[in-house]
């Protein structure tokens, strides 16, 4: 029978707990510079000159076939060649920021394109400014139709960030190789740390669900 045995762990909790923090800045970092991009990538897809469509159209159909892996590898080693080196923390972020801002621009894209132009138009009519119409027309439902895919999105990221394991940033995947290499306890050190990753996802499912509820629920009929 194996002996499984997680109590030698529990002296590396510290570890466990900084890999946890590093996943999490690795995430909201890249997802807010993700979001910044695919904001302007939308924009651009939606009503931009046409050469900076092509560009951005190029952008998201590189990354999007190509591995992460290979592109968190381009951004941490080839930069230093020319003078700029990032640290892997660094790195790390810029990598999947320009990840999650190549789907967050398809996502947006498919969210503002969700909207009739009838209604965009019927704003216009009545009067309101473009800003008012983008603000109170377009923006609002277009939200809630991206809302699912934008959360599910954030949830591979999170997931995702183990590869930064391979630039030695200190995440949680990371951590569990150094803490492996000195207990030899594999499978207890990779079982938890399986369960904390499942534990986060579980955590932001549930969040995401609450704000979904309660910032889209629809009005009661009487």
């Amino acid at each position: 029978m194996p002996n499984f045995n997680f109590r030698p762990l529990w002296r590396y909790s510290d570890q466990f707990i900084d890999g946890v923090l590093t996943t999490l800045l690795l995430t909201v970092s890249a997802t807010m510079i993700g979001l910044i991009i695919g904001i302007i990538g939308a924009i651009v897809l939606r009503g931009g000159p046409k050469p900076a469509r092509i560009a951005v159209r190029t952008y998201i159909e590189i990354i999007r076939n190509t591995p992460a892996l290979l592109q968190i590898f381009i951004i941490f080693f080839v930069p230093p060649t020319i003078g700029l080196k990032f640290s892997p923390i660094q790195a790390s972020i810029v990598a999947l920021s320009i990840y999650f801002g190549a789907y967050a621009s398809e996502i947006l894209r498919s969210g503002l394109n969700s909207i009739p132009a009838s209604q965009i138009e019927a704003g216009l009519c009545l009067g309101l400014t473009r800003w008012q119409v983008l603000s109170r027309i377009v923006l609002p439902p277009a939200i809630r139709n991206i809302y699912p895919s934008i959360t599910s999105q954030f949830v591979l990221l999170l997931l995702g960030t183990s590869i930064a394991s391979q630039v030695s940033a200190d995440e949680l995947f990371h951590a569990a190789g150094f803490i492996d290499s000195r207990t030899y306890r594999s499978f207890e050190v990779y079982a938890l740390t399986c369960g904390i990753y499942f534990t986060l996802v579980v955590l932001f499912k549930i969040a995401f669900a609450l704000v979904g509820r309660a910032a889209f629920r629809w009005p009661t009929r009487r």
